[in-house]
């Protein structure tokens, strides 16, 4: 049975691909730096590790085992960022150097296949254009604002990875994720350090509370956005395939205007007899940023495809909610941010 190491197991994303390689037959060895999940994955019966990558000498936790394939999620993200809690260095230290060290683990551990996400903040030069945004289009990123640390840091980290691919031979994979959407452990995420509710949530919201659904600025523009459960399998793939190396776009590959959002979100949570209410303020600012991403690549090497449309990701969120399957994950991670 091939064994697989994921870092940032404790992840929205990683609680998933866990699952996913378990489901198809991995050993799974998982990893984080605190101990919110560690019951979780004992309840499963999971190896975890706390690790904390930015230290080498932590890695000792982990060696001296045979890995397939180590998978990298582990990231300082704005997301999950409180105000008091931000650091410029922060960023550098997890993303720069924890990847470093993850990527010279592989090389003195004889791991040959390496699979790292990272964000699609190094595009957003490129957002707004009227094509796709393809993997040889490049990076285009920006030195200001709340994101351009995190931009930095990671774009620093996808060099190191290519480095680490073409000086050493190892099988490195960078899979550039759009927002990713769905049921799991991250209730919360930060903007400007501060704690926000999503557009998106709030549509789902007012849609349960048969409040009217406000269309700010321009709702005719959009973004693409990818289901958690078509994310994992890229991962899986990423993995299984031993013949290629680089970055692809893992995406939905169209572009999901703010009105179709809203009505879809309306057709699925807004029950009874009456009909949805939707108002369109053209003058309110919407802070949308359109992309869209063209992901032939992925198909082509990767044979992937994601297979959720946006009703069907919201319909199989609602089905893992009823499961209750990430309960104390929810409650603990919640405790985590208020102590923040």
């Amino acid at each position: 049975m091939e064994k697989i190491l994921v870092f940032g197991a404790g992840g929205f994303i990683g609680t998933y691909l866990v699952d996913r390689l378990l489901e198809s037959g991995y050993e799974v060895v998982a990893s984080d730096n605190n101990d919110i999940c560690s019951e979780y994955y004992d309840s499963i019966g999971v190896d975890y590790v706390k690790l904390d990558i930015t230290s080498q000498e932590e890695f000792s936790k982990v060696s001296n085992r045979q890995y397939s394939a180590v998978v990298n999620l582990a990231a300082m993200q704005p997301a999950n960022v409180s105000e008091k809690n931000y650091s410029s260095v922060d960023y550098i230290r997890i993303n720069v150097l924890g990847t470093l060290n993850i990527l010279n683990f592989c090389i003195q551990n004889g791991v040959k296949r390496f699979v790292s996400a990272t964000s699609h903040r190094s595009t957003q030069g490129l957002w707004y254009q009227k094509k796709p945004i393809r993997e040889e289009d490049g990076r285009s990123l920006k030195y200001s604002g709340q994101y351009s640390m995190f931009s930095i840091s990671e774009s620093a980290a996808q060099d190191c990875i290519l480095h680490y691919t073409e000086e050493y031979g190892l099988r490195g994979i960078i899979l550039r994720l759009p927002p990713v959407y769905g049921y799991g452990p991250h209730t919360e995420i930060f903007m400007d350090g501060k704690p926000i509710k999503t557009g998106f949530r709030i549509f789902i919201d007012n849609a349960k509370e048969h409040k009217p659904l406000q269309l700010w600025g321009n709702a005719d523009i959009g973004r693409d956005v990818v289901y958690v459960k078509d994310v994992v399998v890229a991962f899986l793939q990423a993995i299984r395939k031993t013949d290629v190396c680089g970055i692809f776009n893992i995406a939905s590959g169209y572009k999901l205007s703010i009105r179709e959002e809203a009505k879809i979100i309306a057709d699925v949570f807004w029950e009874g007899n009456s009909d949805p209410v939707f108002i369109d303020l053209p003058e309110k600012e919407n802070n949308i940023e359109e992309f869209v991403y063209d992901i032939s690549k992925a198909k082509e090497e990767l044979e992937w495809t994601p297979l959720y449309s946006f009703k069907d990701m919201l319909l199989d969120t609602i089905e893992e909610q009823k499961k209750d399957k990430y309960h104390y994950l929810i409650e603990k991670r919640k405790i985590q941010l208020q102590n923040n």
